[in-house]
C-alpha cells in the first residue's frame, strides 16, 4: 500500500528485510549447485498413470530417463542430467483431440519427484517442454519433454531415492487448417497407477563413503532398500521426525536467474499485459482439512495484482490519516485463472489412505482493500483480501486404486468465509486477513500488499457435485469426507515486483520481471 508519508513503499532494501519471513525451510537451502559427483549411470523407467482429460480418465504410459552418479559425498549435491519425461496417450485420446478440432498439440509437463533419505523427506518438481506435434491419423500419441532439473543433496549417510508422483501435463492444441478458433488448452492431471513398480521409484544414489572401500554402487532403478515418500499433504511435516535432515532441492528458475529456488512461471505476457502500476508475486501456504485432521499444503502459485490509487484523508489537525486502498488481482497458472496442481493424502474415515489432486479456480476477480492508520511515524494497516473460488478434484486414488471422478468434479458453490462486511461485499467467497505495522524507514512486520507476508482465514468447503464417472456418482462420498467448515487456513505471499518500473529493483525482480523472492509455506 502506499500514501503521503506513511512509507509504505520502502526504499528497495528496507522492503526486502521487511519481507522476509522466518518460518521452517521445507525444502531447505535455496541456493543453485551443480553436480560434481563422477561416473553418471543411466537410469530408464516405465510407469502406468492414469490422466484427467475433458472427456475422462484415460490409461497413460509415462518413460522417465535421467543420469545420476554413482555415489557422492553428504553435503555433495546431485543434478540428475539428460533428463527426458515422455508420456504416451492412447488412441482413444487422440481421437478426443481430433474430434475437438486440434490439429496438433504442444505441452509441457511438471513431474513430481519425492525424495527420501533414512526417515528424511522432500519434493522436487521436474519440469520439461515438448516440441510441437501433429496428431496422428491413428493409434497413440508421445509427448516427449526435456529440460533442467533442481539438484538434491543428501544431508547424511545412507541411500537417497527418488521416485516419480503426480504429473501434470499442460496441454495447448493447435486448430487445423479453417477451423474458426483454437481449441481450448487444458492441464491433465496424471496419478500413478495402482499398479506402479517399487511404488514408481526412478533411482538409489548412495551418499556417503563406501565402507568397504570397494568400487561405488551405481545409480539402480531397484535398490535394495528405498523408503516411498509422503505427500505433501498428510498433516505432517516433510523433514525428519526422528532428527534426520531432509535432503536440500535446489535449483534453476524458468525464465531466468539462479539466484531463487524451482518456481513456476510467473510473467506477464501479451495475453494478460502489465498495467502502470501492475506486481506480481507467488503465493504459497497450508490449508487444514477439518474433517480428515490433517492439512494440504497450497504449492507456489503466481499472482498478478494491478495497484489501485491511494486516498489520503488527514485527521481535522493533521496530526496524520488514514490511507485507503482498492486493488485487483488474479491467480495466472499459464493463462488460467487457477491455482497450481494441490496432491494431498489423508486416512479418510481415520483408516483409509486417499491420495486427491485438487485445483483452485477463480470465479471472479480478487480484491485486495487496505485502510492504514498513520501519524507519519507509525503506521498500522488492516487488509483483507477476498476470492471466490471453487475446489476442482481432478484425480482421486483409494487405498492406492484410482477411483474415476470425471472432468466436472467439484464444489456446487465458491468456498465460504465469514465476511465481516457483508453489505458490500455479498456472495460466496473466501475472505484472508493480514495487519502490518511499520516505523517510517524501519522493516515492516506483518503484511504489507507490496512485502507481502501472511494472511489467515477460516472457509467452509461446499458439497461436491458433477463427480464420478462410467454411471457412478461419488459426489456424497466426498461431501461426506470433505466438506464442512472451520477449515483454517493459512497463506504467505512474497515480496512482489514492481514490473512497471522504469529501472526494476534487481532486489525484487529477475532480469525478465518475475518475483525473485520466493515465499515459505508457514502453519
Amino acid at each position: 500500500m502506499r500514501g503521503p508519508r506513511a512509507a509504505v513503499r520502502r526504499p528497495s532494501r528496507v522492503r526486502a528485510r521487511g519481507a522476509a519471513i522466518a518460518a521452517f525451510v521445507v525444502l531447505a537451502a535455496m541456493v543453485p549447485a551443480v553436480a560434481v559427483a563422477a561416473g553418471p549411470r543411466q537410469a530408464a523407467v516405465e510407469l502406468p498413470y492414469v490422466c484427467t482429460l475433458p472427456s475422462g480418465q484415460r490409461p497413460v504410459t509415462v518413460r522417465v530417463s535421467a543420469a545420476f552418479p554413482d555415489r557422492v559425498a553428504a553435503g555433495e549435491p546431485i543434478r540428475p542430467a539428460d533428463v527426458t519425461t515422455a508420456v504416451e496417450f492412447p488412441a482413444e485420446a487422440v481421437a478426443d483431440l481430433a474430434a475437438s478440432g486440434a490439429a496438433g498439440v504442444q505441452a509441457e509437463t511438471r513431474l513430481t519427484v519425492a525424495v527420501a533419505q533414512n526417515d528424511a523427506r522432500a519434493q522436487a518438481t521436474w519440469r520439461g517442454t515438448a516440441q510441437p506435434v501433429v496428431l496422428p491419423p491413428s493409434g497413440p500419441l508421445t509427448l516427449t519433454a526435456t529440460g533442467d532439473v533442481p539438484t538434491v543433496t543428501g544431508q547424511s549417510a545412507g541411500e537417497l531415492t527418488l521416485s516419480a508422483a503426480h504429473l501434470a501435463v499442460d496441454i495447448t492444441p493447435s486448430a487445423a487448417d479453417g477451423a474458426t478458433g483454437a481449441p481450448t488448452a487444458f492441464t491433465a492431471e496424471c496419478s500413478l497407477a495402482a499398479n506402479a513398480p517399487d511404488s514408481g521409484l526412478l533411482a538409489g544414489v548412495m551418499v556417503g563413503a563406501d565402507p568397504s572401500g570397494s568400487g561405488s554402487p551405481s545409480a539402480s532403478a531397484s535398490p535394495s532398500a528405498s523408503a516411498s515418500a509422503s505427500p505433501g499433504g498428510q498433516g505432517g511435516d516433510p523433514a525428519d521426525r526422528q532428527g534426520e535432515r531432509a535432503p536440500k532441492v535446489t535449483g534453476d528458475t524458468p525464465g531466468g536467474t539462479g539466484d531463487r529456488p524451482d518456481a513456476p512461471p510467473c510473467k506477464y505476457d501479451a495475453g494478460y499485459p502489465a498495467r502502470p502500476q501492475s506486481l506480481n508475486a507467488y503465493i504459497t501456504g497450508y490449508s487444514n482439512v477439518k474433517k480428515l485432521k490433517g492439512a494440504a499444503l497450497i504449492p507456489l502459485t503466481c499472482t498478478l495484482i494491478e495497484q489501485g490509487p491511494p486516498e489520503f484523508i488527514p485527521y481535522p489537525d493533521w496530526s496524520g490519516g488514514t490511507i485507503k486502498q482498492h486493488s485487483t488481482g488474479d491467480l495466472y497458472n499459464g493463462g488460467r485463472k487457477a491455482s497450481q496442481p494441490i496432491t494431498a493424502t489423508f486416512l479418510t474415515f481415520g483408516f483409509t489412505p486417499t491420495t486427491a489432486t485438487m485445483v483452485l479456480e477463480q470465479t471472479g476477480p480478487v480484491t485486495i482493500d487496505s485502510l492504514g492508520a498513520t501519524n507519519f511515524v507509525f503506521t498500522s494497516t488492516d487488509t483483507w483480501v477476498r476470492v471466490p473460488l471453487v475446489l476442482k478434484v481432478t484425480s482421486l486414488t483409494v487405498n492406492g486404486t484410482p477411483l474415476a471422478v470425471g472432468p466436472n468434479c467439484r464444489t456446487g458453490k465458491p468456498l465460504a468465509s465469514p465476511e465481516p462486511d457483508p453489505a458490500n461485499h455479498p456472495g460466496d467467497h473466501l475472505v484472508l486477513y493480514g495487519r502490518g505495522e511499520q516505523v517510517t524507514g524501519e522493516p515492516a512486520t506483518g503484511y504489507l500488499l507490496t512485502s507481502g507476508g501472511p494472511l489467515t482465514g477460516e472457509v467452509s468447503i461446499p458439497a461436491f457435485t458433477g463427480c464420478g464417472a462410467g454411471g457412478e456418482n461419488i459426489d456424497r462420498l466426498l461431501t461426506a469426507s470433505v466438506s464442512g467448515s472451520g477449515n483454517y487456513l493459512k497463506q504467505i505471499q512474497g515480496q512482489t515486483c514492481f514490473v512497471s518500473a522504469e529501472t526494476p529493483n534487481p532486489d525484487e525482480c529477475t532480469t525478465d520481471l518475475q518475483p525473485l523472492k520466493i515465499p515459505v509455506p508457514e502453519r
